[in-house]
C-alpha cells in the first residue's frame, strides 16, 4: 500500500441541499456540519506562531477493499491530512485523529485536539478519513452489495493498515508512540483500536465516544431533559416545563387538524401540509432534535441554539401566564436554525427522507446520511426515543417508525438490527471494553454521555466527566468563554497525555531504536 497524489474517481455526484432529509438524526447531522464549518471558518484555534496559517498537506493510501479477503483484490483509495509543523524528530510521537461518519477537513489536524497538544510534544497529527465518508469513498457507489465493506470493523482494519503504511512514508521512528484522538463515534473507533491493536496503538483519547450500542436510546431525552433544568447551563425547572407544555400544544394543534394544523404549518415554517401522520411524526421527531441540539451542542461556537438561549426563547413572555408563551417560544426557536443552517423552511417529509436514502450514487456533501444510517441499521441502533412518561417531548416518532426505515432503505428487518446490536456489544465489550490506556472524555451535557464509559475501570483505563460540558467540547478549540471546569477537563487530558508519553520515553530510553 502505498501513498496516492490524487483524488479517488466518483461516479456521479449528488450535492444535497441543507433543507434535505431533515428527520431528527440528519438534523443533529447537519448541526453538526454547521458547527464544524463555522469554527474551521472562523480560524478558531489556529494561533500556533507565525506559520499558523501553513495549510496541511493531503494525502491518499490505497486501501483493500475487504481486508478481510486477501483474494479480493479491490481497493479504494483513503484521505488523509498531515501537520508536521511541530514534529520535532522522527522518534517524536504521532498523534493519529480519526474521522468518523462525515467528511473529515483540513481543521482536523490544526485546530483543538490533537492540533492543541503537538507543540509540546513535538508530535507529528495525521487526519484519517473514514471509509465511504468524505471523498474517500469507492468507486461502485453506495449500494447494499457495496455498503457491506462499510463497518467499524472495516474501519479499524484501515487504521491498521494505514498506521503502518504512514509511519514507514513518514520514516516514523520504530519506537515511537501512535496516539489515537477522536470524537463521538470516532471516540469510539479510537479506544476499539487500541483494544484490537495494543501493538499498533500506544493510547488513546476517546472523546464522547459512545462504545454502547443500543436500539432504544430513550437515555437520549433522560439527558435532555435533565440539561433543562440545569442552573448551570442555563436551565430551570420551569424550562422543562414549558418545553414540555410547547410540545403538548404542538400535538394539540395537529390532532385538531383543519385550520388549527394549516396555522402550525404556516408559523413553524413548514415546507409542506402536514396531512400524512408519517409527516406529522417526522415534525415531531424534528422539533425533539432541535431541542436535544441545544443541550448537544451546548455553548459551542457556532450552534445556533445553546440551553440558556433556548429556554430564554421558551420562557420569553411567560409572566403572563399565557398558556401559548412556550409554543411561541418553540416557534422562535425553530426560525433561528432554520436560518443558521441556510434552510428556506422546515423539512420533514417522510416520502422524501426515504427518497433520498434510497440514493447510491456517490455523494461529496460530507454528510453520509445513507452511510451512517446503514450502519446504525448494522452495528450501533441509537435510535432516539421519548416513549417513556418522564420524557417532556412527544411520544413519536416511536421506535417502530425509525426502524422501519432499516427496512424501506436497505431490506433489513427489525429482528436482524437488534442481533446486529447485540453482536457489537458482544464483540466489543460495551461499556466495559477492557481496553487499558484509554482516557474517556465526556461532559455531562451531552446525551451521548449515556451511551459511554464515565467511571473509571481501573488504574489504565481512565475516565473523565466534565460538568456542564456538550459533546465533544473538549477537542473544540479554546476559547476565553471556556468554563473554568472545560479547562481543568482540558488540563487533566494533557497530563494524561504527558504520563503516557513519560512510558514510551522511558521504553524507548530501554529498547533503543
Amino acid at each position: 500500500m502505498a501513498g496516492r497524489p490524487g483524488p479517488p474517481r466518483l461516479g456521479p455526484l449528488l450535492l444535497l441541499s441543507l433543507w434535505g432529509s431533515s428527520a431528527p438524526a440528519p438534523l443533529l447531522r447537519r448541526l453538526a456540519e454547521h458547527i464544524e464549518r463555522f469554527q474551521e471558518g472562523s480560524g478558531l484555534g489556529l494561533g500556533f506562531g507565525p506559520n499558523a496559517l501553513v495549510p496541511p498537506k493531503q494525502g491518499w493510501l490505497e486501501q483493500p477493499l475487504d481486508p478481510f479477503n486477501t483474494s479480493d483484490q479491490r481497493s479504494f483509495l483513503q484521505r488523509y491530512w498531515v501537520n508536521d509543523q511541530h514534529w520535532a524528530s522522527r522518534h517524536g510521537p504521532v498523534f493519529l485523529h480519526l474521522g468518523g461518519e462525515g467528511s473529515l477537513r483540513p481543521g482536523s489536524v490544526t485546530r483543538g485536539h490533537p492540533a492543541a497538544l503537538a507543540p509540546a510534544w513535538g508530535a507529528l497529527v495525521i487526519g484519517l478519513e473514514h471509509r465511504f465518508y468524505g471523498l474517500s469513498i469507492p468507486a461502485g457507489g453506495l449500494d447494499v452489495a457495496q455498503l457491506r465493506f462499510l463497518s467499524s470493523r472495516h474501519a479499524l482494519a484501515d487504521v491498521a493498515s494505514a498506521r503502518l503504511a504512514l509511519g514507514r512514508l513518514f520514516n516514523v521512528s520504530s519506537s515511537s508512540p501512535w496516539i489515537c484522538f477522536g470524537g463521538s463515534y470516532a471516540g469510539s473507533l479510537a479506544a476499539w483500536a487500541r483494544l484490537k491493536f495494543p501493538h499498533l496503538i500506544f493510547a488513546s483519547v476517546a472523546s464522547s465516544a459512545p462504545v454502547r450500542a443500543v436500539l432504544d436510546f430513550s437515555e437520549y431525552n433522560e439527558v435532555v431533559s435533565r440539561s433543562l433544568t440545569s442552573a448551570a447551563v442555563g436551565g430551570s425547572p420551569e424550562c422543562r416545563a414549558a418545553a414540555a407544555a410547547a410540545f403538548a400544544d404542538v400535538e394539540r394543534r395537529l390532532l385538531a387538524g383543519g385550520a388549527a394544523r394549516a396555522a402550525l404549518r404556516a408559523e413553524l415554517g413548514a415546507c409542506a401540509p402536514l396531512g400524512r401522520a408519517e409527516d406529522r411524526a417526522e415534525l415531531l421527531g424534528a422539533l425533539q432534535a432541535l431541542v436535544g441540539g441545544a443541550a448537544q451542542y451546548d455553548a459551542q461556537a457556532g450552534a445556533p441554539l445553546s440551553v440558556r438561549r433556548l429556554c430564554g426563547l421558551l420562557l420569553q413572555g411567560g409572566g403572563n401566564r399565557s398558556h401559548s408563551a412556550p409554543y411561541r417560544g418553540l416557534r422562535r426557536a425553530v426560525q433561528v436554525v432554520i436560518h443558521s443552517l441556510g434552510q428556506r423552511c422546515l423539512s420533514f417529509s417522510r416520502a422524501e427522507t426515504v427518497a433520498q436514502l434510497k440514493v447510491t450514487e456517490s455523494q461529496v456533501s460530507g454528510v453520509g446520511d445513507r452511510q451512517w444510517l446503514y450502519q446504525t441499521c448494522t452495528e450501533f441502533g441509537f435510535y432516539v426515543t421519548c416513549e417513556d412518561p418522564s420524557c417532556p417531548f412527544s411520544r413519536v416518532p416511536a421506535l417502530p417508525s425509525q426502524l422501519e426505515l432499516c427496512q424501506q432503505v436497505f431490506g433489513l428487518s427489525t429482528s436482524s438490527v437488534a442481533q446486529a446490536v447485540t453482536q457489537t456489544n458482544s464483540y466489543y465489550g460495551g461499556q466495559t471494553p477492557g481496553a487499558t490506556q484509554v482516557l474517556f472524555v465526556n461532559g455531562d451535557t451531552d446525551p451521548w454521555h449515556a451511551l459511554s464509559v464515565t467511571q473509571a475501570s481501573g488504574p489504565s483505563a481512565s475516565a473523565l466527566l466534565i460538568p456542564g460540558a456538550s459533546h465533544c467540547m473538549d477537542m473544540a478549540p479554546e476559547r476565553p468563554s471556556d468554563s473554568p471546569s472545560l479547562r481543568r477537563g482540558r488540563q487533566s487530558i494533557s497530563q494524561q497525555l504527558q504520563t503516557w508519553l513519560g512510558l514510551a520515553q522511558r521504553s524507548q530510553a530501554r529498547g533503543g531504536d
